[in-house]
């Protein structure tokens, strides 16, 4: 009998002020010399990611070029051809596994390639919001915490509360989640290796519509089996029990076919392996469905190249804030006088992103120098503009 229960959560809620005295411009000064230091780190280590991204999307690009003037698409599936021994193949078609998967706990087995056994907990959960303010020379703080009760996948440590009195959770799980993977996973009669069978992680979850409750003290409701003597109204400490599935390895009569899936890998026998290109890249692709040779590497462009303009971003914005951080000293020193202070500041932040903006274009055609030299060069042109337009907002001389 299934049955669909709904959550009741509680909150509670208290707050708390704390005060301190405003910091004196020495001990300013020591906070802004520590945040210098992690400034400068932070500058230095954005060179070192930006540098290395050019490089690895170059030599990712040439490894995706190579491979897809090698690859050899197989006419079956069906049969192992000793002539591709070695080469870098193209196949597609439906997943397969030699056995289910199987949870006895809760009578349960599906045949894909991975089940995965999520288990949550009833658990108090804190949260907190915090207002600064001054008031007589000294620095107050207001936290509000409040407490709910949630389903969680994780075990919540109550001791980290302000107020465990009343929201104590248990410290462990009486079930644990687990991922069951299986050993054998083919694609006709290719074996996939195990870093293909991890590019396997599209999960859905699974409906326990078609099962009865496991044991007298599991109930099930909706897709979750229930550890809770009511379920309807759960109680800290209660579990609730999902499942779900990734790469259906044959046909079921409530989820359908088996799902097809896309390799381009290096043959070996009959196994499906990673293959090394001369730019030093290793190449074992998988997706979902049908695609041919071309739009499986346009695909893997495609990644490349949001990864790129990721990283060029993420070097950029730390080495933005490095900067930041380094020149503070200035914001610190005149931090007393209000309309300075605020000039300072913003001063100091269109510094910071001009000289970013420069040093991260001037570091990316460094990169490419080795590569492309043509396109360093304008990268390199580009990078002095911001330079350029900062000098000419700054007001000539008057002479004298």
């Amino acid at each position: 009998m299934s049955r669909n229960f709904s959550d009741t959560g509680s909150r509670k809620e208290h707050v708390k002020i704390t005060s301190e005295s405003k910091p004196g411009f020495l001990e300013r000064l020591s906070e802004t010399s520590g945040g210098m230091l992690m400034g400068l780190v932070t500058f230095l280590l954005s060179f070192y990611l930006l540098f290395t991204n050019e490089g690895r999307a170059l030599r990712t690009a040439k490894s995706l070029d190579e491979g897809l003037s090698l690859v050899i698409p197989l006419d079956s599936i069906h049969s192992v051809s000793q002539q591709n021994e070695g080469r870098l193949v193209h196949l597609a078609g439906s997943l397969s596994t030699s056995k289910p998967l199987f949870d006895p706990s809760y009578g349960l087995s599906i045949q894909a390639v991975k089940l995965k056994r999520n288990v949550e907990m009833y658990q108090w959960v804190e949260y907190e919001d915090s207002t600064e303010y001054e008031e007589n020379g000294e620095i107050k703080k207001e936290t509000k915490y409040s407490y709910n009760t949630e389903w969680k996948s994780e075990v919540v440590n109550s001791r980290n509360f302000d107020r465990e009195i009343g929201h104590k959770n248990p410290s462990a799980m009486a079930v644990e989640s687990f991922t069951a993977v299986s050993p054998n996973v083919q694609v006709g009669s290719f074996v996939l290796s195990k870093g293909l069978v991890d590019k396997i992680d599209d999960f859905k979850q699974l409906s326990l519509s078609n099962l009865e409750d496991p044991h007298a003290d599991v109930t099930r409701g909706g897709d979750y089996f229930y550890h809770s003597e009511n379920p309807r109204r759960p109680e800290v400490g209660d579990l609730r029990v999902s499942f779900f599935y990734a790469g259906l390895s044959g046909d079921d009569p409530h989820l359908g076919s088996a799902d097809k899936v896309t390799v381009i890998a290096r043959q070996r026998g009959d196994q499906l392996v990673p293959y090394h290109t001369k730019s030093g890249d290793v190449l074992q692709i998988l997706y979902p469905g049908d695609l041919s040779v071309e739009e499986v590497f346009q695909k893997e462009h495609e990644s490349n190249t949001v990864k790129t303009w990721a990283l060029r971003a993420a070097g950029w914005l730390a080495m933005f804030v490095g900067i930041s951080l380094m020149t503070r000293i200035f914001y610190t020193l005149v931090d007393w006088f209000p309309v300075v202070r605020d000039l300072v500041n913003i001063g100091l932040k269109a510094f910071a992103f001009c000289v970013a903006s420069s040093l991260s274009l001037l570091t990316i055609s460094v990169g490419w120098l080795f590569y492309r030299p043509l396109w360093a060069l304008l990268i390199g042109l580009l990078s002095v503009v911001p330079i350029v337009v900062a000098k000419s907002r700054v007001p000539p001389k008057k002479q004298q």
